[in-house]
């Protein structure tokens, strides 16, 4: 899995104006991944696939985990790093759940985050979703499908995978998993973005209906 991470490569041009992030092919970055994947994935058994959007630019497009912010991965990984610790939305809900669930070594042993697109998107600076720009998803597509297939080799994966989004996320990782079979089943969760952002008050009962659904 580290060595389909440090490889990844976006060979297929971008809209104008879209850059890439990819935090595996800086060292600095890529040894606080390596530290996370030996700790958590030294195994070979499967996981149940957690599948995100893309990587946003203050947790995974940071320390190249998913849902993972420097804050979060020392606080709660136990990996000292030298980031500033800022947070990130939907890391915030992500480790309630994850902390809920019996914690990151029971969480991680049965699970494991990947996204549509392993690496992430900016446009002005800002987070950018893969299906926010026809031409980008068009062009991704044969990448985003690679890297299922890679994925799927290394980290064998449970009959049931959940998608995180249930609007243009779930709707586009539905249709290729129609035609690629990568799944028997997929069954969205809502975002933990939008529960942020739109739901905080309640936010513990989505952190409730997550490990439900998680099982």
């Amino acid at each position: 899995m580290l060595n389909f991470m440090r490889n990844l490569q976006m060979d297929f041009p971008l809209p104008e104006g879209v850059g890439i992030m990819n935090p595996y092919a800086d060292d600095h970055a890529f040894g606080y991944a390596k530290q996370f994947y030996e700790k958590y994935y030294h195994d070979d058994h499967p996981r149940t696939y957690l599948i995100g959007i893309n990587p946003g630019r203050l947790g995974g497009g940071i320390t190249g985990i998913p849902f993972t912010d420097p804050q979060k991965l020392e606080n709660y990984c136990g990996i000292k790093n030298d980031w500033e610790k800022r947070t990130e939305l939907s890391a915030d809900f992500i480790y309630r759940v994850i902390t809920a669930y019996g914690g990151p070594a029971k969480f991680y042993n049965k699970f494991f985050f990947t996204a549509v697109s392993p690496l992430g998107f900016i446009r002005e600076g800002k987070n950018m979703n893969y299906y926010d720009d026809k031409q980008l998803i068009k062009s991704a597509e044969s990448f985003i499908i690679d890297c299922f297939h890679q994925q799927l080799k290394l980290i064998p994966s449970a009959t049931k995978a959940f998608c995180l989004g249930e609007g243009s996320n779930f709707k586009y990782l539905s249709a290729v998993n129609q035609t690629h079979g990568f799944f028997e089943e997929i069954v969205p969760l809502p975002h933990p973005r939008w529960v942020m952002q739109y739901r905080r008050k309640k936010m513990e009962e989505f952190v409730e209906l997550y490990c439900k659904n998680l099982g």
